[in-house]
């Protein structure tokens, strides 16, 4: 079951979304379904020797035999705003008293500020969606269940040399809201003050 469902027909966000709230870092769906996020960290394959690859290829191989249930990869692609950084670098340079120091944070200023403007600034995430969907409503056995999984699944990257970490309440409600509101998210993201508001909005827009 895909957690975004696109329609042809003009319609809410959270109807779009099968996602009716969050609870103790695990993305509570409708009909019983529930999934827990893991973010990725990569490895450049390019960069292995040809004996490093083939290992690579072998483990990758008996990390798809060994999950525990299907799962969904997600690559997060997002251009970073570099203002901000600059900004700071301009900061330090001011305030820079040694010379030699002055000069190599005049340099790299310059270099940053050429490389933002001739380029746009990428950032890439990796996710991996744990599924698990329950025959009535028992959460608890769903948490169980999704720990486990959650376990098998980082245990195989980890033989892959790539690590992973489990994305908490606020960054799973974060994540879905960057992909609605972009914009809106870089200028108020969602703290932990409004956490528990949206988590209750989901419930009743469930109930209702």
């Amino acid at each position: 079951m895909s957690i975004l469902r696109k329609s042809s027909k003009k319609t809410s966000a959270r109807k779009q979304i099968d996602i009716r709230g969050v609870q103790d870092s695990i993305l509570l769906l409708r009909r019983n379904e529930y999934r827990v996020v893991l973010e990725v960290s990569s490895l450049n394959f390019e960069l292995k020797s040809e004996d490093e690859q083939d290992v690579l290829i072998d483990t990758y191989e008996s990390f798809l035999n060994s999950l525990p249930c299907q799962v969904q990869i997600l690559v997060r692609i997002r251009e970073l705003d570099m203002s901000k950084y600059i900004t700071d670098l301009k900061g330090r340079l001011k305030n820079e008293t040694e010379d030699i120091y002055k000069e190599q944070l005049s340099n790299y200023s310059e270099f940053v500020g050429e490389l933002v403007a001739d380029n746009r600034i990428l950032s890439r995430r990796f996710y991996i969606v744990i599924p698990y969907g329950a025959k009535n409503n028992d959460f608890a056995t769903a948490k169980e269940q999704l720990a486990i999984h959650a376990d098998i699944v980082s245990k195989g990257l980890l033989r892959m040399g790539m690590h992973s970490r489990r994305l908490g309440d606020l960054e799973l409600l974060n994540l879905f809201y960057e992909f609605y509101n972009p914009t809106q998210a870089k200028l108020q993201p969602i703290r932990d003050s409004v956490l528990t508001l949206i988590s209750s909005s989901f419930v009743k827009g469930e109930r209702s």
